[in-house]
């Protein structure tokens, strides 16, 4: 996981912007997106599960934590003029739907 997480944050721009004619959906600022999400998805995954969880009750848990995070961002994001978008919404989902089934197998 750290691999990807290095790999993902190393090809990466350090400040993305969409592109101009628009927000572009494989962007690099999409994969910052995913990688960030899936983190988080197991990063709450596992708080959950130290505080006593069931496997369940902690993935709906991490769920709801990943989407805050998600719709938390683009709401900064477009009150502090910054690129709000339904596309990054879409790949932080993907990431979080990643980062739930490594957790899945890890979880095992």
């Amino acid at each position: 996981m750290h691999f990807v997480f290095v790999f993902a944050i190393w090809g990466a721009p350090l400040h993305p912007h969409p592109a101009p004619g628009g927000d572009r959906w494989l962007g690099g600022d999409k994969l910052l997106h995913f990688v960030a999400s899936a983190a988080v998805q197991g990063a709450a995954h596992a708080a959950f599960r130290a505080r006593g969880a069931d496997y369940g009750g902690a993935s709906r848990g991490a769920a709801a934590v990943t989407l805050t995070v998600g719709i938390s961002k683009e709401l900064w994001d477009r009150s502090h003029g910054g690129d709000a978008s339904m596309r990054d919404l879409a790949w932080d989902a993907i990431g979080g739907a990643a980062g739930a089934v490594v957790v899945r197998q890890a979880d095992r």
